[in-house]
């Protein structure tokens, strides 16, 4: 089954999409953890269940949006593809591995679109999920939460580095540049 789903990856070129979707998703669900723990960071009188449930609420809306518009988009294009292919080769291909493409890679891209920011935020919200249940921490939940999602952001800077060919540090020291912009944004913007 590996081997099926690794030659539909192939014969689609779908690696490097789901690759950035990886990225661009997971991107979106760490820097959204980091967003809401210096938010909540900022406003004094919420509980640490509280947060931790608002955090989750928006890891799993990242999750489901991500999913869902990636299957729409991707098995449009496919669709749209594979007629164009049916078209040059002047005959139906309905049980070819292009059939298969068509309808297995939207799934697998939207699997990898919707876990990704959902994966990475349920990593970085388990200081917050740690404190709800009452385990000391030896720092403030909120501090370790945007600490964990600062240090996301670092390594999937460091991951596009690899992939482009940059030097690895600046890649993912230029993520983290992202995410103090956005603390910064939000520091200024917060009444």
């Amino acid at each position: 089954m590996i081997d099926s789903l690794i030659q539909l990856l192939r014969i689609s070129r779908s690696r490097r999409i789901m690759r950035r979707y990886f990225v661009v998703n997971g991107f979106d669900g760490a820097l959204t953890m980091f967003g809401l723990s210096v938010g909540f960071r900022l406003s004094n009188d919420v509980s640490i269940s509280s947060m931790f449930s608002a955090c989750l609420g928006a890891a799993i809306a990242l999750s489901v949006s991500g999913i869902t518009s990636a299957y729409v988009s991707e098995s449009a294009e496919r669709k749209r593809e594979f007629k164009e292919l049916q078209n040059a080769m002047l005959a139906p291909m309905t049980d070819s591995t292009h059939a298969a493409a068509v309808r297995w890679v939207p799934v697998l891209v939207a699997a990898i679109n919707g876990l990704a920011p959902l994966l990475l935020s349920l990593a970085i919200l388990t200081p917050l999920y740690l404190a709800s249940i009452g385990l000391q921490l030896p720092l403030p939940p909120l501090d370790l939460t945007a600490l964990a999602a600062s240090i996301v952001v670092f390594l999937l800077g460091v991951f596009l580095g690899q992939v482009s060919g940059q030097f690895w540090l600046w890649a993912g020291l230029r993520a983290v540049l992202i995410a103090a912009l956005t603390a910064g944004l939000i520091y200024v913007l917060s009444p």
